[in-house]
């Protein structure tokens, strides 16, 4: 908040609302109807619940006014208004307002708000207004959660692992899914059989009979993945993305409407979403950056200048995220500080040219590339703000990024950066893709033809073969999840791909967010520079500075670093 208030150089005097991205007492509303119709079964998670929520989030109107004051240096008499939006209303709203469309439907879906799991919108100008939802219990991210803990991954993080899992494995659970725990209609709406699921009274997502149904026990975190995970992403991933497909299909039919905006934590599956575009019947879709909750403050806030403020909505020929570059920045001088506090070698450049070109011959030659410049990205994904660049061209680049630099698993695949001028010289892909939202083919002629020796091959096997001319990005069914890079929105790491493509030929960057597994994204300069030297990158850049790691001081070989953060 008060860095907020510190970009924005107002104090809270100035503010005329503050708003809530949901419901409490709406939200405990439900957690108590849920307990009491499975009682006396969720005693023991209603017993854990319960202080939490009597202690703290029933009282957070209290809270927040509390803590306001403390930041404003006021009273709690001389607050702005305080304002609580519903979960899926902020959810839509940061969908359809930052949008490029006059009017659009807008489909949310996520774990669960206050009730709704799954909600339709008809934004027009500036007013966003319900059409339908699915409540909970039944839940498409929940399902799709569900999954992600039975194959032994983090509820609410490791969502996007299974989505990189399932090309590895074949969709044979898919029949077992829909015939026992998904009631699915052929207009997109579901029902779930709760009698598979723990999530509404216990402290785990499934139960025995799921375990049952799927042949074991869950995964134990971080041991050995086998085919049955691999199958069973590949099952629910289908499943998923099916369901998506349904939904788009009713929404298009029953509103006529030629665009479709997204929002919720399963609009960030962008293979749903590329098939969307790709198969559905909208001109266009439009997906918020930041499509899980931490949109949503950015969807409750527009909701009280659109509606309550009557401030006026111009849509723009683009979007009005503007690459979601909302982050703190660091001028030369707040650079130059820190790296002498820590002891750092580098080398000042004087202009972008000099700096891009000397970047490009490093890239070139399989340097690595830790890229901390201007405005850090708003939202899950490192778009050229704080991102780890490397060589698409090189075939061991995926495995170096994966093992020695992310410490993570082998078989998640990276994200090309391309230049939104070439996108179509890549990739099956006819329009911009800015946030990382969309996964596209890779085009034919960038395809490397497989032997009959590879095609037979299952599971992690495929991670090592050659697939593309773009080996590190080309995943394993050949797609990719596509950013483009634009000059007006992101002008230094577009300079920067321009110089790479003047020296190589290659419109594409590996790009990967600027952290190691666990831990955040890289903000400050001295957060770049630690995360440089506790991992096997070789150059770091921040804003004009060059920092290479045969020049820099000895790291202390300390790593209890790693304990820091709970892995993902």
């Amino acid at each position: 908040m008060r860095y907020c208030l510190s970009e924005a150089g107002v104090d809270l005097s100035r503010v005329k609302k503050v708003v809530f991205y949901d419901k409490p007492l709406i939200k405990f509303e439900r957690l108590l109807e849920t307990y009491l119709s499975y009682t006396p079964r969720g005693f023991r998670s209603f017993v854990m619940a319960m202080p939490v929520w009597l202690k703290e989030k029933l009282y957070l109107k209290h809270t927040l006014r509390t803590e306001l004051a403390r930041i404003g240096g006021c009273s709690t008499d001389d607050l702005p208004q305080l304002l609580f939006a519903e979960h899926h209303e902020s959810h839509a709203a940061s969908a359809f307002y930052p949008s490029p469309f006059k009017r659009a439907v807008v489909l949310c879906l996520d774990g669960v708000g206050e009730w709704a799991t799954t909600s339709a919108w008809l934004g027009v100008d500036n007013r966003i207004d319900p059409l339908w939802e699915i409540q909970f219990p039944h839940s498409l991210g929940m399902l799709y959660s569900a999954f992600t803990y039975y194959t032994g991954f983090k509820v609410n993080s490791g969502e996007y692992k299974l989505m990189g899992l399932a090309p590895y494995g074949i969709p044979r659970y898919i029949e077992v899914i829909r015939d026992n725990l998904l009631d699915l209609k052929d207009d997109g709406t579901f029902r779930l059989n709760m009698q598979y699921f723990n999530y509404c009274t216990g402290l785990t997502m499934t139960n025995s009979r799921f375990d049952a149904l799927f042949g074991g026990p869950p995964r134990k975190p971080e041991s050995p993945l086998t085919q049955r995970e691999m199958d069973i992403a590949a099952s629910i991933q289908a499943v998923t993305e099916e369901v998506v497909l349904r939904l788009g299909r009713t929404l298009h039919r029953e509103t006529g409407e030629a665009y479709l905006c997204l929002a919720g934590g399963v609009a960030l599956n962008c293979v749903a979403n590329g098939r969307l575009l790709r198969e559905g019947p909208f001109a266009d879709i439009w997906i918020q950056p930041a499509a899980g909750d931490a949109g949503g403050a950015l969807g409750a806030a527009l909701l009280a200048a659109h509606r309550y403020q009557g401030i006026e909505r111009l849509p723009e020929a683009k979007d009005a995220m503007r690459g979601a570059f909302v982050g703190p920045s660091f001028s030369a001088e707040e650079v130059r500080i820190q790296l002498d506090a820590l002891g750092a070698v580098y080398t000042e450049f004087d202009d972008d040219e000099s700096l891009f070109e000397e970047l490009a011959a490093l890239l070139d030659t399989g340097n690595v590339i830790g890229w901390r410049q201007g405005r850090m990205e708003f939202g899950p994904r490192s778009l050229g703000g704080s991102s780890i660049l490397g060589d698409p061209r090189s075939e061991k680049m995926q495995s170096i990024m994966n093992l020695k630099i992310k410490f993570r698993e082998s078989f998640r695949p990276f994200a090309p950066s391309v230049l939104s001028e070439r996108v179509g010289d890549y990739f099956d892909l006819d329009r911009p893709s800015p946030y990382m939202l969309i996964v596209a083919p890779i085009r034919a002629e960038h395809r490397v033809a497989l032997t009959e020796e590879q095609q037979s091959l299952f599971g992690i096997e495929k991670l090592n073969v050659k697939r593309s001319s773009l080996p590190a990005i080309a995943h394993v069914d050949y797609s990719a999840r596509v950013q483009t890079v634009h000059p007006d929105t992101n002008p230094r790491f577009y300079g920067l791909m321009k110089a790479f493509e003047r020296r190589t030929g290659c419109g594409v960057l590996v790009n990967t967010s600027f952290n190691v597994r666990g831990e955040p994204i890289v903000c400050s300069p001295a957060e770049a520079y630690r995360c440089f030297m506790r991992t096997h990158i070789d150059v770091l850049v921040v804003e004009r500075f060059l920092l290479l790691k045969a020049d820099q001081p000895a790291a202390d070989g300390d790593d209890s670093w790693k304990q820091e953060f709970e892995l993902d």
